[in-house]
């Protein structure tokens, strides 16, 4: 089958020919349609897990996925040949990944049926991106009245945690690249700066206040510039970042500081799934590539200034 992997760390990424994988006991076997892009996808594939999970090669990248079933292996199972389904592959060892024609999948772990009406492009854009915004949301603490910024808001993270932040009543001060403010403004953003004509600093204070209430850093991967944007969270606020960035970063004091891990699961997709269903959650789409085009969309990605998320369409 085809596959877009890297044959050592920090390789280029190349289609391929590997082998289909067959399934185990309490596996399905899904025939991949679409499989989205994350900025960890390239980081997997650097070998930024060396030493802390096992690594195949070649490393076939990419987690997150959509399509049906093809097999279904031995044992009892949920699903049947033929279903939609979609989820995130984000399990040892790294390099059985989804960007690919097929993917094997544990019938019990974050994989779950695609609604009806809810196209399968769609559903692909949410396991990673999705499940991830909804759990920083609810490790930030903000409640209905409360501000939190977004650094990298225009992101498929961004973009979720945005809408799902709004709708419980929390004012989001969105930081992009560009002009984004009507985009964001629609998806519910109280207050849009663009960094790259505005002092960040300065925009929270002309937003009306000395301090947000917490933080959430999709970007930043050194520690200098995470803590300059906890800097501006009041005391007995959180500072979250996904780039593993708090560990060695000074944060003011009374700010907590979390470096986020995901905990994924198929009850959180149901979830995400009904929500994109019934149009309460908006997946933007920022670029389609065929899988033979994934080493270009990997370079852009990397290039960052993402507008939603990056889909692969097999």
């Amino acid at each position: 089958m085809r596959a877009v992997a890297v044959k050592a760390f920090k390789a280029e990424p190349e289609l391929i020919q590997v082998p289909k994988p067959e399934p185990g006991v309490g596996e399905v076997l899904v025939k991949v349609e679409y499989a989205a892009l994350n900025p960890s996808d390239r980081d997997w594939a650097d070998g930024i897990l060396e030493g802390l999970a096992p690594h195949v090669f070649p490393l076939v990248m990419g987690v997150d996925f959509a399509g049906r079933v093809d097999v279904v292996g031995p044992g009892d199972s949920r699903f049947r040949v033929g279903d939609a389904v979609f989820g995130q592959a984000a399990r040892p060892p790294v390099g059985t990944g989804t960007y690919a024609d097929y993917v094997t999948m544990p019938q019990d772990g974050p994989i779950a049926f695609v609604p009806d009406g809810l196209p399968l492009k769609t559903s692909a854009l949410l396991p990673t991106s999705g499940m991830t915004a909804a759990q920083i949301l609810e490790a930030a603490g903000v409640r209905a009245g409360q501000s939190l910024l977004v650094i990298g808001a225009a992101g498929g993270v961004g973009s979720f945690l945005t809408q799902l932040a709004a709708a419980r009543g929390v004012r989001v001060l969105a930081a992009v690249r560009g002009d984004e403010q009507r985009r964001m403004t629609a998806l519910g953003a109280t207050v849009t700066v663009d960094t790259t004509a505005h002092d960040l600093a300065a925009a929270v204070r002309d937003a009306g206040t000395d301090g947000v209430d917490a933080l959430v850093d999709l970007v930043s991967v050194d520690p200098a510039s995470f803590s300059a944007n906890a800097a501006l969270v009041r005391p007995g606020g959180r500072a979250l970042t996904t780039r593993f960035a708090a560990g060695t970063a000074w944060l003011p004091a009374g700010v907590e500081g979390v470096d986020f891990r995901l905990n994924a699961s198929p009850a959180l997709l149901d979830i995400l799934a009904a929500a994109a269903a019934d149009g309460s959650l908006k997946a933007p789409v920022d670029a389609e590539f065929p899988l033979e085009k994934a080493p270009d969309a990997l370079a852009q990605s990397r290039a960052g200034g993402a507008r939603g998320k990056t889909v692969l369409v097999l």
